[in-house]
């Protein structure tokens, strides 16, 4: 895989749109505990707007108050979203769990794509961003005042 891999296929906006309108639940995977991280800032933002945001790291125990699982099949219930905060080498493996869990759609952040196991993922079903920010195009659809003048600089993954 080329580590500048670009996406040869990704969500436009109305499937992003749809994506965020229907979604509840999303699972971060690479989700950190300190709140200078993107990972944490953006479930931070996703909680705060009505989601429901499960960790997904070995590292924590508890992460913005809620249980964090080692693994996307250990979270119980329903995924609508597995939102990847990973380096590339890792994604093939999550998007075979979120597949797995019957997620809906796979989130790559920004600086991520995997092309082979975004048309994995797509074959099974899911719907599938890469490369965007979740948090940023939440903000798109939804624009906020206090949002105003915010920046997401490019992911650093975890």
């Amino acid at each position: 895989m080329n580590a500048c891999e670009m996406p040869l296929q990704n969500a436009g906006r109305e499937e992003i749109q749809h994506i965020l309108a229907t979604a509840r639940t999303v699972a971060i995977v690479g989700l950190s505990n300190k709140p200078h991280r993107d990972s944490y800032q953006v479930g931070a933002y996703l909680q705060q707007h009505g989601y429901t945001v499960i960790p997904v790291t070995p590292k924590s125990i508890e992460i913005l108050g809620e249980k964090t699982y080692p693994s996307l099949q250990e979270v119980p219930g329903t995924v609508d979203i597995v939102n990847i905060f990973r380096k590339p080498e890792a994604v093939p493996e999550i998007v075979d769990a979120a597949i797995g869990i019957g997620a809906k759609a796979v989130w790559m952040q920004l600086g991520i794509v995997h092309n082979a196991a975004a048309d994995r993922a797509r074959a099974a079903g899911l719907k599938v961003v890469m490369s965007r920010c979740i948090m940023v195009e939440h903000r798109r659809v939804h624009p906020a005042p206090a949002d105003a003048g915010a920046t997401v600089k490019p992911h650093q993954p975890n």
